[in-house]
Formats: C-alpha cells, sequence, structure tokens
C-alpha cells in the first residue's frame, strides 16, 4: 500500500532564463490584450479601422495568444522540471531568442506586408490573397511560424531527452509500471508526468505543424506543387489544437507544485492520477476533429470520433486535478494570498472554460453554434480564466517579499477585477454566439452592437487588471530569482 506524505521541497528561486519568459510573456500579453480591444472597438462602432486593420489584428491577436501562451506554459514546466531532471538552460534561452526573431517576422509580414489570413492561413488562401497581399508576405508569416515550431521542437527534444536519462523512458516517466502494476507510491512526480504528456502530443503536433507549413511555402513559390485542402486543413487543425491545449497542461504544474507548498500536503501520483494522463495523452491528440464537424466532406467516421473524444477528454485530467485541489485545500487550515487564489480561480475557469467546448462538440449543436461567438468564449475563458491566471499566480508566487504577504488592497481589488472582467468580457461572447452572431466578422449588424459595447468595458477591466499584476511582477524580478520559503504556512502551524 502506498504511503503519500508531504515531504518539504526547497524553494527556489527563478533563473533569469525563466524570468525572460515570463517578461517576453507578460508584455506581448498586454499587446495581444489591447489588439483585442480594438477589435471589439470596431465591432461595436466605437472606432473605426476598416476591415483590412481589423483582420490583421485578428491575425496577429490568434496566432501572438497562441504563441504567448505557450512561452508561459514553458516557463512554468521548465521551471518546476529543472528540479527534478537536467535540463538544458542553453536550449532554452535558444528557443527564446528564436521565438522572438518569429515574432519580428510575424509583425513585419502584417504590418508590413498586410498578410490577414488568420492564424489558421488555410490552404490555399496564403498563395491566392487576391491581391490583398503579396507572396513575400505569406512566405514571412508562414515562416516565423515555422521557425517558432522549431525552437519548440528543439526544446521539448531536449526535455524528452532528459525525461528519458533520469527515468529511462517515457513510459516510466509517465507513471506506467504503477498503474499496471502495484501502487508502490514511487511514482515519478505530478510536474514530471505532466510535462511528459506535454512532451509526447507536442512532439507529435510541432512535425505535423511544420509538415504542412514546409509544403504551403513549397507551393507558395511553385503552384504546380498542390495539396488536397481537405488534408491540409486536418493537419493544421491537428497541431493547432494540439498545441492550444497542451499550454494548460503545462501551466498546471504550478497547481502541482506550489499548492501543495501552501497545505503541507502532497499532491498524490497514484493511479488515478496516472491514468487520467495516460487517457489525455492519446485523447489530445485526436480531439481536434470536434472543430471540423460541420465539413461534411471529412469521412463520417472521422466526425463521429471527433464527437466522442470530445466528451472523453473533457474530464480525465480536470476532474483528477480539481478534485486533487479540492481535497488538499479543505480544513487544511491554508491562509489564502493572491499566488494561492489566482492558481485556484484557473482551477475553476479550466472546468468553466471547458463546458462551452463539450456542448460545442455535440454535432447537432455545432451545425448551428461553430460559426458564432460562442466558440471565442470557450477559449477566452479557457486560456484567460484558466491558463493565464495560473500564469499570473506563479508571477505572484514568484515575487511574493516573504511568507507572510498576503497582498494589498490594490492586489485584491485587482483580482476581483478580473474574475468579474473576464466572466463578463466571455459570458458576452457566449451570450452573443446563443444569439448567432457570427465570429470573424469585422461589421457586426446594429442589433449586434450592444453585446460588442457591454464585452468592450469589461476587456478594459480585463485589460486594467493585468496591467496591475504584471506591474507587481516587474517591480519584484530581483526578489523572484532568490531562494526562499515563500508559501505562507497553515494556521496550526502558526498556532
Amino acid at each position: 500500500m502506498a504511503d503519500y506524505t508531504y515531504t518539504p521541497m526547497p524553494d527556489h528561486g527563478a533563473r533569469t532564463s525563466v524570468l525572460a519568459y515570463l517578461v517576453t510573456a507578460a508584455v506581448i500579453l498586454l499587446l495581444m490584450m489591447v489588439f483585442g480591444l480594438l477589435m471589439r472597438l470596431e465591432q461595436a462602432q466605437i472606432i473605426s479601422m476598416g476591415p483590412v486593420s481589423f483582420y490583421e489584428l485578428l491575425t496577429l491577436h490568434g496566432a501572438g495568444m497562441v504563441g504567448i501562451v505557450s512561452i508561459a506554459g514553458l516557463a512554468i514546466m521548465w521551471h518546476f522540471l529543472s528540479q527534478y531532471v537536467d535540463l538544458s538552460e542553453r536550449i532554452f534561452v535558444v528557443n527564446l531568442g528564436i521565438f522572438l526573431v518569429g515574432v519580428v517576422m510575424l509583425l513585419v509580414s502584417v504590418f508590413s506586408g498586410s498578410f490577414h489570413g488568420a492564424w489558421t492561413f488555410l490552404y490555399p488562401l496564403p498563395s491566392q490573397s487576391m491581391g490583398m497581399w503579396d507572396e513575400g508576405a505569406a512566405a514571412l508569416f508562414l515562416g516565423g511560424l515555422l521557425l517558432i515550431g522549431a525552437g519548440f521542437l528543439l526544446l521539448h527534444l531536449d526535455i524528452a531527452r532528459a525525461i528519458i536519462g533520469r527515468y529511462g523512458s517515457l513510459a516510466r516517466a509517465l507513471g506506467w509500471p504503477q498503474l499496471f502494476g502495484p501502487d508502490d507510491g514511487h511514482a515519478p512526480p505530478a510536474a514530471v508526468v505532466a510535462s511528459t504528456m506535454v512532451t509526447i502530443v507536442n512532439v507529435i503536433g510541432l512535425v505535423i505543424g511544420a509538415s504542412i507549413i514546409t509544403m504551403m511555402l513549397i507551393n507558395l513559390y511553385h503552384p504546380a506543387f498542390t495539396i488536397d485542402p481537405l488534408l491540409a486543413k486536418g493537419m493544421i487543425y491537428m497541431f493547432g489544437h494540439i498545441i492550444i491545449n497542451a499550454v494548460i497542461y503545462m501551466a498546471v504544474i504550478a497547481v502541482y507544485e506550489i499548492l501543495p507548498r501552501y497545505t503541507r500536503r502532497p499532491w498524490k501520483s497514484n493511479k488515478a492520477f496516472i491514468a487520467s494522463w495516460t487517457a489525455s495523452t492519446i485523447f489530445v491528440l485526436f480531439i481536434f476533429p470536434h472543430h471540423l464537424l460541420m465539413d461534411f466532406a471529412f469521412p463520417k467516421w472521422f466526425l463521429i470520433m471527433g464527437q466522442v473524444i470530445g466528451y472523453l477528454n473533457t474530464f480525465p485530467v480536470l476532474v483528477v486535478t480539481a478534485y486533487g485541489a479540492l481535497m488538499i485545500v479543505y480544513r487544511s487550515g491554508i491562509r489564502w494570498d493572491m499566488a494561492s487564489r489566482l492558481l485556484f480561480l484557473s482551477l475553476f475557469g479550466w472546468a468553466a472554460g471547458a463546458m462551452p467546448a463539450f456542448i460545442d462538440g455535440t454535432i447537432s449543436v455545432n451545425y448551428v453554434m461553430h460559426n458564432t461567438l460562442w466558440v471565442p468564449g470557450h477559449f477566452h475563458t479557457y486560456l484567460l480564466l484558466g491558463m493565464v491566471s495560473m500564469v499570473f499566480g506563479f508571477m505572484y508566487y514568484l515575487g511574493k517579499p516573504n511568507q507572510q504577504a498576503q497582498g494589498n488592497a490594490i492586489d485584491r481589488a485587482a483580482f476581483w477585477g478580473f474574475a468579474i472582467g473576464t466572466l463578463g468580457f466571455t459570458l458576452s461572447f457566449l451570450y452573443s454566439g446563443m444569439e448567432s452572431v457570427p465570429r470573424r466578422f469585422a461589421v457586426h449588424l446594429p442589433a449586434w452592437i450592444p453585446y460588442d459595447r457591454v464585452a468592450s468595458a469589461f476587456v478594459v477591466l480585463v485589460i486594467a487588471c493585468t496591467l496591475w499584476f504584471v506591474t507587481r511582477f516587474l517591480t519584484r524580478l530581483g526578489q523572484s530569482a532568490r531562494d526562499y520559503p515563500r508559501a505562507t504556512l497553515v494556521r496550526s502551524a502558526v498556532a
């Protein structure tokens, strides 16, 4: 019988490279939020930038958010995983450099070349722009994505090397000896299990993404080289969905590593935990067809698979994580501060954001809802209130001045402002979707404008609170690098 007891771990500060990742993520996140606000103001007819500028911002906002939450998730995963396996910091730094070069390429392609084919860059749109942009702009956008993907792939291969070097194989790092044999209580820590899952799915997703982007670059300059559009769409969505799905699996490591320090209770890598991560390793690879349910040209079995796996993937890791968090917090005597509040809020955001996807993943509903603002309502809840809250919780934890620091009145106001603002903003998306307001439309009908104006007000609140979170983190960078206990002791330990 496995015996799970809490063993205190040293509280390491972040290395300079991790802080560089987080600063990059924070700055670009704010920029992407401003782009999002400008789009909502355009739809609300409060400003007038025109459709071309709207779709340029939409392209950057989509690609930028996927990239920047990946960078933030990698920072969290690398920080904690490096305490268990021997990672290469040089490759970690090289990846950030490659990412920044790729970002510049994307910015130039959009602002200088006017590329606005959206992050989905569906074939053959980049090469058939009807004069809206030239080949160079399309090549710069696709090349930027390819470069960023190559850097991510290099980093994940190094992570795989380090995990295999420490545990012998990816299967052992996933805890399979304990899953399929007796639970001896010596399964890898939760951070290692999660990192292994992320590495497996991201390597597969990145190789698929690099393959289709390379083929589209060839098509751009040699039109005689053609691609099956349906195959291209399937590959793009498989790549994109895996990458954006994996970001929350990287960020949740902060929950696994930090909440136990507050409660003095272990996060158990038991059979249920390992089984859920193993199941998600498979499901995440095949869930993407739930975004293609309206594509009648795909085989019927493919679409049914999307619905079934969409249902199944909603629950395993989310349920064991939410249940695990409730169990270690319940009657623990935890004393809440900004970091623990944000991490706990993130679990609510993750659960709340998954439900609209669960509903939209039903074929009969999808026919009506998928091309409406219901879908942005899902992924903004999932990312902002779920994943991004984990990142802010991690930032607050690193920069916490001492164990007893609780945060000031502005911190608490920003916490509630962020939660309320995000809920108001995302609910306006969901309600608009329920009212059949289409997504990706630059110009809205008069009947839709009140929803856009309400959403814009909530976005302003979210940006203001985010600006405060980022400012607090930037002013505490020096403390974030130091080694000292940060988690507030439970009440029983104080008494």
